[in-house]
């Protein structure tokens, strides 16, 4: 029986159809067989099918032999956590992150988290599994289990100065996933630290039947309740989290969406006047901003594939500080080269507390210098044609720059776009970006939606 639920760099798959708990024992029996692990810890989201499949995944680890420190019901960042923290040889988060709710996966991650995708043994693990034939372990493997929020805080703080953080009152949108348990241990801690940080929860209890919608703020629909909170309360920042919290969305004091991609410009200036010189990887959808303000800093921009196990993959040939995707993921040196979804909004809090400035002031100048587009995701038949008709459509136009680095990047010199298809799903995403020109942009959008949606 071969495997559909193994995609490019996790395990993601409908239930019932690419994955249930036998799948998942024997995803486990391979993961053991593979990598031959000592002990691996395990962790789940609050997905109604995800303590099953955890199960399922630690049975079939101890059956390779495999000891299990179960850490509960946590975020994909805390499995990466406890990989390099705890004295384990590897992790497994159960969590299908932002998918429809008949969804679920995992994230699978060595010792000192290193990520385990298609090219460094998904692929092995997927044959192994599909195949059902395993050696017989010489003796079955303990399960036991084990809180790692306390040390986990302890290093999210570490990014920080607490003293230096002013009085900010934060609408926190956890979107009925896992990330408000950590949001509460952070809350206690401020408090204890005598830290005058005001939480506004909302959407804060899991619930596995999303009844506010599945978490996933990069989709404009999912953004209104955070924005709406915002006002009513009058904070100074809004936060909202996908359903693992392993990418932070933020807003304004107005309630205004912050694209990702600005973000990624402000946390690499803040590391570079720390740190002047290190190298800040970013990925090819969105650039122009990111290139400036790293250039400006004295830093060294380098660009990646998209995707996490691509990023962490350069930041550690490159032993880069911080790296980041537009898509809201921020990768850290110090965080094992892994992604966070809490270290983020810690550091911009911290920015506003220092500088003085709400979020608005910190990012207008950049969004002004260079408007973009935002992701726009259209649902096609043959994405490849696609790409090409509109490839076509332009190269005519004599392209400063052509980029395949992922899917296809043509610069202009007041423009440029990214269009690349989807990993996981059917669809073309488009990123167009200029400079100071917004009506730019929307020209350019509706130019390519033409092309895209030509015979479709």
């Amino acid at each position: 029986m071969m495997l559909t639920c193994c995609k490019a760099y996790d395990i993601r798959g409908q239930l019932g159809v690419d994955l249930d708990k036998d799948i998942a024992r024997r995803i486990g029996r391979a993961y053991g067989e593979y990598l031959r692990p000592r002990s691996v810890a395990v962790g789940c989201d609050a997905r109604l099918s995800s303590p099953a499949l955890k199960r399922a995944v630690a049975e079939g680890l101890m059956d390779a032999g495999v000891d299990v420190i179960d850490i509960g019901q946590t975020g994909t960042e805390e499995v990466y956590f406890a990989a390099f923290h705890l004295d384990v040889d590897g992790g497994i988060e159960v969590t299908a992150s932002h998918n429809p709710m008949n969804y679920n996966g995992m994230k699978l991650v060595r010792s000192g988290a290193r990520p385990i995708s298609g090219d460094t043994g998904l692929r092995e693990i997927e044959r192994l599994a599909s195949g059902n034939i395993f050696t017989k372990a010489a003796k079955r493997g303990t399960l036991r289990h084990c809180s790692i929020l306390a040390p986990y805080v302890d290093h999210l703080l570490g990014y920080i100065e607490p003293t230096r953080l002013r009085p900010l009152r934060l609408v926190a949108n956890a979107g009925n996933g896992v990330a408000g348990h950590v949001v509460d241990a952070l809350e206690a801690r401020f408090r204890e630290l005598d830290v005058p940080l005001e939480f506004i929860k909302v959407h804060h209890e899991p619930d596995s039947t999303f009844p506010n919608g599945i978490p996933n703020p990069l989709l404009s629909e999912n953004r209104a309740a955070t924005a709406e909170a915002v006002r009513e309360h009058r904070a100074d920042m809004g936060l909202a989290w996908d359903g693992d919290f392993d990418r932070c969305f933020l807003f304004d004091e107005t309630g205004k969406f912050i694209e990702g991609y600005y973000i990624v410009g402000l946390l690499a200036a803040a590391f570079l006047a720390r740190h002047p010189g290190e190298e800040i990887i970013h990925d090819p959808r969105l650039i122009w901003n990111t290139i400036d303000i790293v250039r400006r800093a004295g830093g060294i921009p380098v660009q990646s594939k998209t995707g996490h196990a691509f990023i962490k993959e350069r930041m550690r040939a490159e032993n880069a500080i911080y790296g980041g995707e537009m898509s809201a993921h921020h990768y850290f040196r110090e965080f094992a080269y892994c992604d966070s979804g809490m270290i983020p909004w810690l550091l911009v809090a911290e920015l506003m507390s220092t500088t003085g400035k709400p979020l608005s002031s910190l990012v207008g100048d950049r969004e002004a210098a260079f408007p973009c587009s935002g992701e726009i995701n259209y649902r096609v038949d043959d994405a490849q044609t696609a790409m090409q008709r509109v490839e076509a459509h332009f190269a005519g136009r004599n392209p400063l720059v052509v980029d395949r680095t992922d899917g296809i990047g043509l610069e202009f010199a007041d423009w440029r776009f990214n269009l690349r298809s989807s990993n996981t799903e059917p669809l073309l995403r488009l990123n167009v970006e200029a400079r100071g020109n917004a009506a730019l942009v929307n020209a350019r959008v509706g130019e390519i939606e033409q092309l895209v949606k030509k015979n479709d």
